[in-house]
């Protein structure tokens, strides 16, 4: 005979049932919490990639809005809104290198047939030639150079920084370096420099004997007055340096790394080599400028490049006054060279055993050259710094 169950005996099974049921719902809705929240982008570091420095990126859902939501994974190829959001930011980048380009370049070429014509229309009575030689001996070309680039260094930069929303603040917010990182890496990067002098100096030899020179800038004949030392040294030491880092590393490299942080060390580079019109200074801005732009990665900030810039172009001016002084020097010239470049082998191997470039995700590929390479301004950033290149070796050469 069944044992007859009373109305409260029901009713505590069914109160037992159903507070199992909740806790079995409670564990279903954490598990799937979980399960969400490990497929979901991280809005600072979308694609996940250990190897990229975290924090210089940014927010990523200011290009893809869905980055961060639960559940949210970027897929392998970027979708439209992805796609567009991402070119706006390369077309910033190349934009502004072209803008800075030719506004330089422009800008100096106008300044100095301005004051060239005002020279030779004066009592001076010189033809247009000598007034050209006149002002490149003398203090005026350094001048008109440090003046123009300085403004438009840093004047299209900020215009960038602008645009793109980049803080000011971001670029000397220094993470995690010390003096001895600033010896180490002074001395790496003359290791680059070295490297990269004996290279486009090869290539150099190579071009004259089928009688072409690449040597298209030198000044080597320039600022012979001491207030044009004083000035050029200015420019080149100081100046050029500080104003090169805030576009280059400041500006450039933040706009290109929002999804490819190893696509914009070697745009940037490359960009910074073109800037400098031949192929000699191509070599070793392109070096240098992987270098520096690394180390801007590492600590999130313009200053150690800074210093590594600064260095390297003293380091080549007391290099180069040493040869004209005394050309009987040469082999103490070279010999101090190598002996730096030796110290410099074993801080650069001490560096690359503890830092690397970093690497590209299948992902991040999709969003680095193809995709900038799609952008009309870095195109043309690209093409018409080259072909002026080319016109002025085509006009050194003829």
């Amino acid at each position: 005979m069944q044992e007859e169950r009373s109305p409260e005996r029901y009713r505590a099974e069914i109160s037992m049932l159903n507070h199992e049921i909740y806790e079995l719902s409670q564990k279903l809705n954490e598990s799937e919490s979980l399960r969400l929240k490990a497929v979901s982008s991280d809005k600072y570091d979308p694609f996940g990639n250990p190897t990229d420095y975290p924090g210089f990126t940014g927010d990523y859902s200011k290009i893809c809005p869905k980055v961060g939501q639960p559940g949210y994974s970027l897929p392998l190829e970027p979708d439209p809104e992805e796609r567009l959001n991402l070119r706006k930011f390369y077309s910033i980048g190349g934009w502004c290198f072209l803008f800075q380009f030719v506004l330089a370049n422009t800008g100096a070429m106008l300044l100095s047939t301005l004051i060239s014509s005002l020279i030779s229309g004066s009592g001076r009575l010189m033809s247009p030639a000598e007034a050209s030689d006149y002002m490149h001996s003398s203090s005026i070309t350094a001048g008109i150079s440090m003046l123009v680039y300085m403004i438009f260094n840093v004047t299209v930069a900020l215009f960038g920084m602008k645009w793109a929303g980049i803080r000011k603040s971001s670029l000397i917010h220094t993470k995690k370096f010390t003096a001895g990182k600033a010896v180490q890496y002074c001395l790496a990067a003359l290791l680059i420099w070295v490297v990269m002098l004996y290279a486009s100096t090869g290539i150099g030899l190579i071009f004259e004997k089928f009688g072409y020179t690449t040597k298209t800038i030198s000044t080597a004949e320039m600022a012979r007055t001491p207030l044009g030392f004083a000035v050029l040294t200015l420019y080149t030491s100081i100046i050029a340096p500080i104003t090169e880092e805030l576009f280059f590393r400041g500006m450039l490299l933040r706009v290109f790394s929002k999804a490819n942080q190893r696509f914009a060390v070697f745009a940037t580079a490359f960009l910074f080599a073109l800037s400098h019109k031949n192929i000699p200074q191509f070599l070793l801005a392109f070096g240098v400028g992987i270098f520096l732009a690394h180390i801007t990665l590492i600590h999130g900030s313009i200053i150690p490049s800074i210093i590594v810039h600064i260095f390297i172009n003293c380091f080549a001016n007391i290099v180069q006054q040493f040869a004209q002084s005394d050309p009987s020097t040469k082999l103490v010239e070279e010999l101090i060279i190598v002996a730096f470049a030796l110290v410099g082998a074993v801080m650069l191997l001490a560096f690359m055993g503890s830092e690397k470039l970093p690497s590209t995700t299948p992902k991040q590929s999709r969003r680095g050259f193809p995709l900038a390479s799609s952008s009309l301004g870095v195109m043309l950033s690209v093409v018409i710094p080259l072909a002026y290149s080319v016109y002025i070796f085509v006009s050194a050469n003829r």
